[in-house]
């Protein structure tokens, strides 16, 4: 029998472990999904916001009655919202009408106070974040508001190494390759350390939108995939943590979290298909033998305003 959980957080982690079946094709390597969508608001950013909330608590950097500020795209913005609600803490988010409308809904009804950095028509161009980056630091700059500064904290790591060693439970036979789209490149470094403290020769490899290609050309580009290809390269983002860089295009992105929910029930977001399409065609590479592991981020309900899922 269980008994209650002490809160909410204890919601966080644990997600479900699945093998993709009827996308995959013949002669691929076998491909893992990690369910990140199924953490409490939806997204693997509750562990990063349990993580740095906590260690700040721990330092004393963060104490009753201060503010918690914080730019975000909003899936970050939400699993703050939740894990301030549940703290009792009054958390200030600087955000934009670029991101996906139910994203600034759920932190708005989980308590934050939110302030929007107009886009140019709608779309995450390269300034964007830095601009939203601007707004925080000033809000920064009061004694009473704690900027939890997600992409250089790296108490996220801490939060995400946990999700590494959960993968290595649930796939105990290995895992030959790890890929992921990067954002903050929190969770891409804290399983990869994972990961390789176990097997130095998994490959770790990082994801880019075509559109954006930062990281594998050093071009800043216009694109609309929430959480990722921020415009410059994330800190948290080490030479050690990964093995190489890969771009997919938008389009293939968004037709690929399509067929995620259409043919394997697994109901995700852009950055979702995102990885999955770049699992499926480096598993073709490798071919049968191989497993490759990616991640499910957030769930397709926080797009089905965004055009995302309209046929």
């Amino acid at each position: 029998m269980y008994s209650p959980a002490y809160s909410a957080l204890s919601a966080i982690g644990n997600t479900p472990f699945v093998q993709l079946r009827n996308i995959v094709p013949p002669q691929c390597a076998d491909i893992f999904l990690k369910l990140e969508y199924l953490n409490p608001t939806g997204s693997y950013k509750d562990r990063m916001a349990q993580a740095i909330i906590e260690e700040a608590e721990q330092r004393g950097t963060l104490r009753p009655g201060m503010t918690v500020v914080e730019c975000t795209a909003g899936s970050t913005g939400t699993a703050l919202a939740f894990v301030c609600a549940v703290k009792g803490y009054r958390f200030r988010v600087i955000s934009s009408d670029a991101f996906a409308k139910e994203k600034l809904q759920s932190m708005r009804a989980l308590g934050a106070d939110i302030q929007l950095v107009p886009s140019e028509g709608g779309r995450i161009t390269p300034d964007l974040i830095p601009r939203m980056i601007g707004v925080a630091s000033e809000l920064a700059q009061h004694p009473e508001n704690y900027w939890t500064h997600q992409f250089e904290n790296r108490d996220a790591i801490e939060g995400y190494r946990k999700m590494g060693r959960e993968i290595l439970q649930q796939c105990p036979a290995g895992v030959n390759v790890f890929l992921a789209a990067v954002g903050t490149a929190g969770m891409l470094s804290g399983v990869s350390l994972e990961l390789k403290q176990v097997s130095p020769g998994t490959q770790v490899i990082a994801l880019e939108p075509a559109e954006s290609p930062l990281l594998t050309q050093g071009v800043k580009g216009n694109h609309s995939i929430d959480g990722v290809g921020v415009g410059f390269i994330p800190p948290l983002l080490s030479a050690e943590t990964y093995d190489e860089v890969r771009a997919v295009p938008e389009a293939q992105a968004r037709e690929t979290a399509r067929l995620l929910a259409a043919r394997e029930g697994i109901f995700a977001g852009t950055s979702t298909g995102l990885n999955v399409a770049a699992a499926l065609y480096l598993g073709c590479q490798l071919g049968p033998g191989y497993t490759v592991v990616t991640v499910a981020c957030d769930s397709g309900m926080k797009y089905l305003a965004g055009g995302l899922f309209d046929y």
